[in-house]
């Protein structure tokens, strides 16, 4: 096991089910479902929001096999890794930024974006 080790981190959004995590743990699961709806004129009809009628997000996710193994012979001279500076603009859903180490990790992310725009002649408001 190596220590990570890093001098400045900066990170300036984390958003929908995302994670920020200093250290070691064992194990990651966010899920995010987004459901967007974009309108040219802002309309909410109330009825909006089952997510059950689109198929991404009844559809299970593939799991790749654990069958896939690589024999590797890992010499660390250096029991650290060394890092000065990490910028990350941003952490979006469902994912990780970590300095340390983990187990497991599965994330899933189910986007679903509607955009309704006019046609033709524009209303006037």
């Amino acid at each position: 096991m190596r220590v990570s080790v890093v001098d400045v981190s900066k990170v300036h959004a984390v958003v929908d089910a995302s994670a920020v995590f200093i250290g070691d743990m064992k194990q990651f699961q966010p899920t995010a479902n987004i459901f967007a709806v974009q309108r040219e004129i802002p309309t909410y009809y109330g009825n909006e929001g089952d997510l059950s009628p689109y198929l991404v997000f009844r559809s299970p996710i593939p799991i790749p096999s654990e069958n896939n193994t690589v024999p590797a012979e890992i010499t660390n001279d250096n029991g650290y890794i060394r890092v000065g500076a990490i910028q990350v603009l941003s952490v979006s859903t469902s994912s990780l930024y970590q300095v340390g180490s983990t187990d497991y990790i599965q994330c899933e992310s189910r986007l679903k974006h509607i955009r309704q725009l006019l046609t033709g002649t524009r209303p006037l408001r």
